[in-house]
């Protein structure tokens, strides 16, 4: 897509999202062109497209969405565009959106399991757990009223039998977020499999480490 003056609009917003979705595969916490991404802009929002690698993504595959329902671009919007959508909609601390099918996340959402305070960087996402949202087909609008249903109060849900959908104010946080809970839910799965019950932060403890993010603590920068 190009303005009339040959620009693509939103291109450093563009850009920022190709890497991201990049660095998603590079880390290891997604795989393929299965998850998807999504940044705000004034109006709407720029979404990865359907189907398509990351590494082959130029600017101008980015699909711009409005929140009027207006789509523009050359590609199709990813089929998971609804919770993006709705979770930029109703939530104005989230400015992007990021959806992942790691090998750890979808561990723990095929078996349907709650993350419980077992980690104070449980503590990350928002609150004491991590929901798994219930189960509805990919794509449809049944998955994303789960979805918000799940990260209501939160930055983070897993969704049953699917995988990760985290939210925060900028693309890097949003990746940062990702990476924890991947290897928060990776190291849940050993915890399990070691047949011992999970050893678990009471309430007050979950409360003073929230209390010490909210001063900035282990966090990357803003917008």
């Amino acid at each position: 897509m190009r303005s009339a003056g040959g620009v693509i609009p939103h291109l450093e917003e563009r850009e920022e999202l190709i890497r991201t979705v990049r660095r998603m595969n590079a880390l290891g916490i997604n795989h393929g062109s299965s998850g998807n991404a999504s940044v705000r802009i004034d109006g709407g929002y720029l979404i990865t497209p359907s189907g398509l690698a990351y590494e082959d993504l130029t600017p101008s595959d980015i699909v711009e969405m409005r929140f009027d329902g207006t789509v523009s671009g050359h590609q199709k919007p990813s089929s998971e565009w609804r919770f993006h959508h709705d979770l930029l909609a109703a939530r104005p601390d989230f400015n992007a959106i990021l959806h992942t099918h790691g090998v750890a996340v979808m561990t723990l959402a095929c078996q349907r399991l709650e993350l419980p305070p077992f980690h104070y960087m449980i503590a990350m996402a928002g609150g004491n757990t991590i929901r798994c949202a219930e189960y509805a087909t990919y794509g449809t609008q049944a998955l994303s009223d789960n979805a918000l249903d799940a990260m209501r109060d939160r930055k983070a849900c897993l969704l049953a039998n699917h995988g990760l959908l985290v939210g925060e104010v900028s693309l890097r946080r949003a990746l940062a977020l990702a990476v924890e809970i991947e290897t928060l839910c990776d190291t849940y799965a050993r915890i399990l499999q070691t047949g011992a019950p999970p050893i678990l932060l009471s309430d007050a403890e979950m409360e003073e480490v929230r209390a010490q993010f909210a001063k900035g603590y282990g966090l990357p920068p803003g917008p």
